[in-house]
């Protein structure tokens, strides 16, 4: 039986594995999201450390021979996060996630510092990466910043409490703007930049290796084996590759998660980051992968629901979905930009629109418009990593807004693609954590890494990729109008 954890940003999900692929149990556990000021966006990691308890005693009290029968367990988490911890490995503030925006100066500056910066990393310097952070808390915190004895990811704070042992993954890792991401090691000269060096780092395994092991004290806390390997893991929308089974080249996903990804797997190291595309690690050796990023989709469809009124997306989604093609064709256009945008502009100052609002819109109009500028967003992606014509090969759709048929029918229409939703798929991170867990006691990559069995399968409808294809260009133009006044 292997656990997978995966440390969202709303919430923490836990999944226990058996070696044949069943899943024999789940537990989940909300997270919120503090917003101190306007663009700041932090998380209390103890408060990742009681979700995690709480779902523990989930699981254990609802299928305890499962649970007795672990043997390793595997992490993956929402990616960029800053854990800074002291001496004492205590925390000294607050983590700052992944959407915050505070530190777009310091990307700016990080970049002067280093010209190659790109070349290293792969990747653009972007306000949600590790590196800008710890360069805020250097001009704006110096005190605490002097502190500073060690930088976690999210997910290896949680591995710090289990383990004792600090260690990333390369894919997790890949999103500091520290690690050489071509040769899978820390960067010395990025770290510089910063006034940081390879004391402060954790040390590097591929996801399917083994970090540690669980500490033997909650073990017998846990009831759970003497002996418990917990593997690499990854970063989230690696550990969701893991779990759908895409880990050979051109395989790949749409993820409709609090944000939207674009996903594809590559056999070599394929850096574009003018396009604002992000080039990472795998979870597994050998394998990179590129991805676009936007960074509000389902999460996007949430807040329209509670402006309106609705009692839940759903709803809200099946409102949409009952309106005809002339309805939609007249709905208003919205820039998905709610917490500042990723691929293609990187711009963190980017918000939310709405063009086009007459009286006669209501919730309906305003929930298809969302769904549909999400859609919009994750074309912009597609087409940033190279894909502007109809593509025969199937993506993969995870995330919780996969759940939604009228939305998944809707990205297949704009992206020209057939979506495939699998069966387990919005828990995919945590089933990609615990097959790494599974290859870390000594599982193949053959036997471990298969499809998920197809749920349901999107074809593009041929009328609304048309009603999509005429709007499309109104969304692209929006942009650059609007971005001055941002």
């Amino acid at each position: 039986m292997y656990l997978g954890i995966d440390l969202g940003t709303s919430s923490l999900k836990l999944l226990l594995l058996d070696a044949k692929h069943g899943v024999r149990a789940q537990a989940e556990v909300a997270l919120a999201v503090q917003r101190p000021q306007p663009g700041w966006s932090e998380q209390q990691p103890q408060d990742w450390w009681c979700a995690l308890e709480s779902a523990v005693a989930q699981l254990r009290a609802e299928s305890p021979e499962a649970w007795r029968r672990v043997r390793a367990i595997g992490l993956s988490g929402q990616m960029h996060g800053a854990v800074v911890l002291d001496g004492a490995a205590e925390v000294l503030r607050p983590a700052i996630l992944w959407n915050d925006g505070r530190s777009e100066q310091q990307c700016l500056a990080l970049e002067r510092e280093v010209p190659q910066s790109r070349q290293i990393t792969g990747n653009l310097a972007m306000p949600g990466f590790t590196a800008a952070k710890l360069l805020w808390l250097r001009q704006f915190e110096p005190a605490l910043f002097a502190r500073i004895r060690r930088v976690l990811l999210p997910k290896d704070w949680l591995r710090w409490q289990l383990t004792g042992e600090a260690v990333s993954d390369m894919s997790d890792a890949s999103g500091t703007l520290w690690l050489d991401v071509g040769q899978r090691r820390w960067s010395e000269r990025m770290l510089s930049a910063c006034e940081l060096d390879l004391s402060h780092m954790p040390l590097l395994v591929e996801g399917s290796q083994s970090s540690g092991m669980l500490r033997p004290a909650l073990a017998r806390q846990w009831g759970l084996a003497k002996s418990i390997t917990v593997a690499g893991g990854g970063g989230d929308n690696a550990a969701s590759a893991i779990g759908i089974g895409a880990a050979r080249a051109g395989q790949g996903f749409v993820s409709l998660g609090t944000s939207g990804v674009a996903f594809r797997v590559s056999d070599g190291f394929k850096p574009a980051p003018e396009l604002a595309v992000h080039a990472f690690a795998h979870a597994l050796p050998g394998r990179w992968h590129q991805m676009s990023v936007m960074l509000s989709a389902a999460s996007a469809l949430a807040w329209v629901a509670r402006l309106t009124g609705s009692t839940d997306e759903a709803r809200l989604a099946g409102q949409a979905a009952a309106l005809g093609l002339a309805q939609r064709a007249r709905a208003p256009v919205f820039l998905p930009y709610l917490s500042g945008e990723r691929t293609p502009h990187n711009n963190a100052h980017a918000s939310g629109v709405f063009i086009g609002l007459r009286g006669e819109h209501g919730a309906a109009d305003l929930g298809y418009a969302v769904m549909e500028g999400v859609t919009f967003g994750l074309m912009d992606g597609l087409r940033a990593m190279g894909q502007s014509e109809p593509s025969t090969m199937p993506l993969a759709l995870v995330g919780g807004g996969a759940r939604s048929d009228a939305w998944a029918q809707l990205l297949a229409s704009g992206l020209n693609c057939p979506l495939e939703r699998a069966q387990g798929a919005p828990a995919a991170a945590a089933l990609g954590a615990a097959r790494l867990a599974w290859m870390a006691d000594g599982g193949s990559e053959q036997e471990v890494c298969l499809a998920l069995p197809l749920a349901q399968g999107f074809e593009p409808d041929a009328e609304l990729s048309q009603v999509l294809a005429e709007r499309y260009p109104r969304y692209r133009a929006l942009y650059p109008v609007l971005q001055p006044w941002f």
